[in-house]
C-alpha cells in the first residue's frame, strides 16, 4: 500500500449535518410551493377578485413579481445545498415579513407566515451553531 492511499481521509458528514441537509430540502419544497403560489396569483387562476397582475395595485404587483422569481430560485439553492440558497431564503422571508407585519393594511395580516419564517430562521441558527461546534477543534 503506497503512502497515498494510507493517508487518505473519508469525511463522512455528522448525523446533525444529514438532518440539516433534509431540513434545507424540506424548506426548499416549501419554497417551491409559494413560489407556484405566487405564479398562480400573476397568471390570475386564482379565484380571487385582484388576482391578476393586470388588477393587482401596484405595491402587490411589485411584492408578487419579486417572490415569484426569488422562492423558486431560493428552492433550487436550498435543494442543492448551495451557500446562496439560505441567503435567497431569507430575502424572500424578510420581504413577506415586511410585508405582512410591517405593511398590514396593503398586503393583510397573516401572523402564521411571519411566525414559519421566524421557526425556519430560528432552527436554521440553531443547525450552524450546532455544527461549528461539533466541527471545532477540542482544546485540552
Amino acid at each position: 500500500m503506497s503512502d497515498v492511499t494510507s493517508r487518505r481521509v473519508v469525511l463522512q458528514p455528522s448525523g446533525v449535518e444529514v438532518i440539516f441537509a433534509w431540513f434545507q430540502r424540506v424548506i426548499s419544497a416549501y419554497c417551491l410551493l409559494f413560489g407556484i403560489l405566487y405564479w398562480i396569483k400573476l397568471i390570475g387562476f386564482y379565484p380571487g377578485p385582484l388576482w391578476r397582475f393586470d388588477l393587482m395595485p401596484v405595491h402587490w404587483q411589485v411584492a408578487a413579481v419579486v417572490l415569484a422569481v426569488f422562492f423558486p430560485f431560493a428552492a433550487a439553492g436550498l435543494w442543492m445545498l448551495a451557500s446562496w440558497g439560505p441567503v435567497i431564503w431569507f430575502i424572500c422571508a424578510a420581504t413577506e415579513t415586511v410585508m405582512y407585519a410591517g405593511f398590514p393594511e396593503l398586503f393583510g395580516h397573516h401572523l402564521l407566515i411571519v411566525v414559519s419564517h421566524a421557526a425556519v430562521a430560528v432552527l436554521y441558527i440553531v443547525f450552524r451553531v450546532i455544527i461549528y461546534l461539533q466541527k471545532r477543534p477540542v482544546r485540552h
